[in-house]
């Protein structure tokens, strides 16, 4: 069977509406690169197709829409000692979200289920990013030894206040109301509607108004009626303030320990607390200087900087043994090479943030129309 879906429904006035669903549902459609390779020539057929109005992406199941980026598959590359198996996998999946970002015409993610790492690098390369009341977005690399890659440095970047900070060191949960108001979501529809949502994208006139418009029309009118089921409490809109107070802190000693200070019971910060004990010491600094580093830069330039810094986690001891402990062995006991993160020494820090190549391959990427070269 294979690894992704596509659908094909002709519109009623003659276009055609593609349907595109990862099908990889025992695990929780794991961004493949058997995937990436399905997807990325697939979007270019596409874009050049008139008769292609629009593009809705989803995955197979109930559970989810994309759980991550298939490290587990990766591990086993790099352990198998294939040292070109990180920017095999990395520069793909980078590829396929920065060409996910330039696609001309409306694109719709239905974000139902679980979204996480390499799920989200998918849905905000998206026009148009749908919730439903089912789904749970993260971004918790920092527990493998890793950092929010696929993106996002440059849409944590984006977000209100620190918050991007935050989320990327503790890799808290988002849920629908709180990714409506970071703006990591555009609509909120109940995952019954789905379709509901394909029946009326047929339906319409691609003729008239531009595709934009249609769609647009469509998921505004369905989240109208999907109001009922979205709760509205955001924790992190609640915990903002306290957000922007642990993050005001100078360094990233100074930042951890103004978290693990925090006293509350408060389920929401004991993860976020839990996390931090928890995960690579190493990891909460690579986090903390690749977002500062990259807060002026473009999507392009930042894509750039992630596969850079990608590689080299890739070649590092840390990531294969927090993909073993978490997702391979799951004793959840990982040897990290630090204890904590007083004990970093910043100089195996640089080491991460020194290129590899003497041009990045992801620099050749187009420059979006209209920008300057």
């Amino acid at each position: 069977m294979s690894a992704v879906l596509f659908n094909t429904h002709d519109t009623t006035d003659g276009h055609q509406l593609i349907e595109v669903v990862l099908n990889a549902e025992r695990a929780l459609n794991a961004l493949t690169l058997e995937m990436i390779e399905l997807l990325s020539p697939a979007l270019d057929a596409w874009a050049a197709d008139e008769r292609v109005c629009a593009v809705v992406l989803s995955g197979a199941g109930e559970k989810a829409f994309c759980a991550g980026g298939d490290v587990v598959s990766l591990y086993h590359r790099i352990k198998a000692g294939d040292r070109e198996a990180p920017q095999r996998y990395f520069e793909a999946e980078y590829r396929l979200d920065y060409q996910l970002h330039q696609f001309p015409k409306p694109l719709i993610c239905w974000a139902d289920g679980i979204v996480m790492g390499g799920g989200m690098g998918l849905m905000n390369g998206c026009g148009v990013r749908v919730v439903t009341e089912r789904s749970a977005l993260s971004m918790p690399e920092v527990t493998i030894g890793l950092f929010p890659d696929v993106g996002g440095s440059w849409f944590l970047n984006r977000l209100p206040g620190r918050t991007g900070l935050f989320l990327a060191l503790t890799g808290n949960p988002i849920n629908p109301a709180d990714a409506l108001y970071l703006g990591l979501a555009d609509r909120f529809i109940e995952h019954s509607r789905y379709g509901e949502m394909l029946a009326a994208l047929k339906a319409a006139n691609w003729s008239g108004l531009s595709a934009n418009s249609v769609v647009s029309e469509i998921v505004r009118g369905l989240e109208t009626v999907s109001e009922p089921m979205l709760n509205p409490h955001s924790p992190i809109r609640d915990h903002y303030d306290l957000i922007q107070a642990i993050t005001d802190h100078d360094n990233v000693p100074e930042i951890v320990g103004a978290l693990l200070a925090t006293e509350s019971n408060d389920n929401w910060i004991e993860r976020a607390q839990t996390a931090v004990r928890q995960g690579s010491p190493l990891s909460i600094w690579i986090i903390e200087r690749q977002l500062r580093i990259c807060r002026q830069l473009s999507l392009r330039e930042c894509f750039a900087a992630e596969l850079n810094l990608a590689v080299q986690c890739g070649l590092h001891a840390e990531f294969p043994e927090g993909v073993r402990a978490l997702l391979v062995d799951k004793d959840r006991k990982p040897e990290w090479s630090y204890r904590s993160v007083v004990e970093v020494d910043q100089a195996c820090v640089d080491q991460f943030f020194e290129p590899l190549w003497p041009t990045n391959p992801m620099r050749e990427l187009p420059m979006p129309p209209g920008v300057p070269v």
